[in-house]
């Protein structure tokens, strides 16, 4: 992106694996990161070191986030907020969300 405003219909993004993850990335600085996460029914996202803050925004579905040693339940309209820390996610019945990195920024 160039430096111009731009809507982007999250609803309409296909969303990839895990494995494919950098292809979900929709917006890319050096300040920050915005991609799409989808896990199917019992779907896993493993055990992450972030480096950076990271915004959850759920889409739709439910999903059990861990950060660090304490676990949060997201549905959809929720957001959870990290500061760097280890972080991982599954989802019994799926989940879709918008997560969002942020590089050197206090929150």
């Amino acid at each position: 992106m160039s430096g111009k405003a731009k809507v982007v219909d999250l609803s309409a993004m296909e969303a990839r694996s895990y494995q494919e993850r950098d292809k979900n990335v929709f917006y890319s600085t050096q300040a920050f990161k915005a991609r799409i996460i989808e896990l199917g029914q019992d779907g896993e996202m493993p055990l992450c070191q972030m480096g950076s803050h990271v915004v959850f925004i759920v889409l739709g579905g439910e999903a059990i986030v861990r950060v660090d040693d304490e676990d949060f339940v997201l549905n959809e309209g929720k957001c959870l907020i990290t500061p760097p820390a280890s972080i991982s996610m599954r989802s019994a019945a799926g989940v879709r969300m918008l997560g969002i990195q942020i590089q050197g920024h206090s929150l």
